[in-house]
């Protein structure tokens, strides 16, 4: 069995009152075999923010691995943006943006999905892509590896819509990624962006993709900016066949059990039980 406290979109910038230090305390308590983070630490990519994220991280427990989002990436400071993107990201953070862990159970690889130049190219510039080096990593680092290994991708950007909305802030590639992860055997899916938490099978938004694999997004864990969601973070146990995510959700005072959904696989197909 292992265990991943599954944290996304902390925005320091635009964090208020004791959530910070409340959820270092949730999650040191849980313990967890590793911390992930997927994306958005900061708000602006300014270097104030970059220092109240790396403490925060620093503060919780080890092992950890952590992606840039495209909040992470400078908007307004063009020059730094197009050229140094991720300069105070691999100053304060890291300087790996081709994360990867791995034990005798679970690998877990991210993938740095922001892009300085999505605006350019198509007028969004929070949008999100997968390159083809990347599927590349992920072949490299998962096809080869046996079924008894629990496979996790790890990017800022969604690979399913929040259910019942409009489809929007889905990673570019989606479909070349998902294709190569059908070949690797990868199994889950983690994310966030949208400061929403829902979780279901890829092939709910996808249809072309036979593998089963269940696409997890994180709410907020610590911004204001929570979309009609209460500060939230996942906490998620993985047995072979097996899969609970219990968010934990931010009352104003403290970290508490929210929604729980378990997932059976059976035949290959994950189904979803809570």
């Amino acid at each position: 069995m292992r265990t991943i406290a599954h944290i996304s979109d902390l925005h320091f910038g635009t964090v208020e009152g004791s959530v910070a230090d409340d959820l270092v305390a949730d999650v040191r308590d849980y313990n967890p075999s590793l911390v992930v983070a997927s994306g958005d630490v900061t708000q602006r990519a300014r270097a104030w923010q970059y220092r109240a994220a790396a403490d925060l991280l620093w503060k919780l427990p080890q092992p950890q691995l952590v992606i840039p989002g495209n909040h992470d990436i400078p908007l307004f400071d063009v020059l730094t943006r197009f050229f140094m993107p991720l300069r105070n990201y691999h100053k304060f953070i890291s300087k790996d943006v081709r994360p990867v862990y791995q034990d005798d159970e679970l690998l877990v690889v991210g993938i740095n999905t922001a892009r300085s130049f999505t605006f350019v190219l198509n007028g969004f510039w929070k949008d999100g892509q997968i390159s083809e080096e990347q599927l590349l990593d992920i072949k490299l680092r998962a096809c080869d590896l046996p079924p008894s290994v629990f496979k996790i991708v790890v990017t800022h950007h969604p690979f399913i819509p929040p259910p019942g909305e409009r489809v929007h802030g889905i990673v570019h590639g989606a479909k070349a990624a998902l294709d190569q992860m059908e070949q690797c055997g990868v199994d889950m899916c983690l994310a966030g962006h949208l400061h929403r938490g829902y979780s279901g099978d890829v092939r709910t938004h996808h249809e072309a993709v036979k593998r089963s694999i269940i696409s997890v997004q994180a709410g907020t864990a610590t911004s204001t900016r929570r979309r009609g969601e209460p500060n939230a973070y996942n906490r998620i146990t993985i047995n072979p066949d097996h899969v609970t995510i219990q968010v934990r959700a931010w009352d104003g005072k403290r970290f508490a059990d929210a929604a729980k959904t378990h997932f059976s696989r059976l035949d290959g197909v994950w189904q979803r039980e809570g």
